[in-house]
């Protein structure tokens, strides 16, 4: 049996059982002030197709094509028809079963048979009670519905998310190998001695873009050693013209970022940078500060602003990488002044002990 006949054969059971609990209760009801179990069996037999009708009407016709569809005024004139309907066979009830079961003997009625209005109200009331069900059926359904799609949502917002991360980092890298590469360039033309270094320095840099990069996660101090990597490279290119400084502090060890964080923020330091009285001053600043705050800074000398390099894609990507990697958890300051462009970066660390920046 597949699963649509298992359902339409458990539906058809419950409201069976339903109905028949519908016309014991009826039999109870009548059965006050009245020993007449001939009469009351009959008339509850009577009364039940009519509760039926007026039940379905209203639960499968009413409610799901004009009250759940907000057409409230043709939902207010059809019940209105189903009502005069319900009361036209509830009076066809009361007189067939005087006619036919009491042989026009009023005396065997019981009285909570006799009154039109009190059958009529509960009548309604097992109507309202099933009606309660379908609509409170109804809610959970939507409920149920409302949770798969805010479910797809977000799954769909999180393949979104990922995928715009790595179109980010695929930016981010070729960028960052453009102008390392243009730097062994400019020593190869040259013949310079310091060329073969600075290919084996840029292998690492590459070993650790091509393998460690594809992880969610890195070690801080992975990410440090690359990042030192990269200022040997400019450190060889800008000879005796750059003075930079690197400030370590309360690193921990088993502290884990996003890889290729820092590392851009630092190549965009050297791309930007202004040489002034003769040198590229850039000084860089790492802490973690009370288990809980990454601080880092990084600022250089500078005759303009880096926003001033429209066409760029380092500092846009960084900014769009860091609203989708920490969304409520970081702050990120630029500031120009006095010949100097600075860069501050705050990431607050959710997690409870030491571990990863979430």
């Amino acid at each position: 049996m597949n699963s649509k006949a298992l359902n339409t054969t458990r539906s058809f059971f419950l409201h069976f059982i339903f109905w028949v609990g519908v016309w014991v209760f009826y039999i109870y009801f009548f059965s006050y002030n009245s020993n007449d179990t001939n009469y009351i069996t009959w008339f509850s037999g009577l009364l039940l197709p009519v509760t039926i009708i007026a039940t379905y009407l209203t639960n499968f016709i009413l409610i799901p094509k004009f009250l759940l569809t907000k057409r409230y005024f043709k939902f207010s004139l059809y019940t209105l028809y189903s009502l005069i309907l319900s009361a036209y066979l509830i009076l066809m009830a009361i007189f067939g079963g005087y006619i036919f079961v009491t042989d026009l003997n009023i005396t065997k009625i019981p009285p909570m048979g006799r009154n039109f209005i009190f059958i009529f109200i509960l009548v309604y009331l097992v109507v309202g009670l099933f009606s309660f069900i379908t609509i409170l059926k109804h809610n959970l359904q939507d409920k149920t519905q409302l949770k798969i799609l805010e479910n797809k949502i977000l799954e769909t917002t999180l393949q979104i998310k990922e995928q715009e991360l790595d179109y980010l980092k695929k930016q981010i890298h070729p960028h960052f190998l453009f102008n390392t590469l243009n730097t062994i360039y400019a020593f190869a033309l040259k013949k310079s001695e310091y060329t073969p270094e600075l290919i084996l320095k840029l292998s690492n840099l590459l070993d650790y873009i091509l393998y460690q990069i594809q992880k969610p996660k890195v070690f801080l101090t992975d990410e440090i050693e690359h990042l030192k990597e990269y200022i040997d490279l400019e450190k060889i290119r800008f000879q005796d013209r750059l003075d930079i400084q690197v400030h370590l502090k309360n690193i921990p060890d088993d502290l884990a970022i996003p890889p290729m964080l820092l590392i851009p923020f630092v190549e965009n330091a050297f791309k930007h940078g202004s040489i002034l009285n003769g040198k590229l001053t850039i000084l860089v600043s790492l802490e973690y500060r009370n288990n809980k705050t990454l601080y880092f800074t990084i600022r250089n000398s500078t005759l303009e602003s880096p926003e001033s390099d429209t066409g760029g894609i380092g500092l846009k990507n960084i900014a769009k990488r860091l609203d989708l990697l920490f969304p409520d958890n970081y702050t990120f300051k630029r500031v120009v002044s006095d010949d100097w462009y600075f860069i501050e970066l705050t990431l607050l660390n959710k997690t409870e002990e030491n571990g990863e920046i979430l």
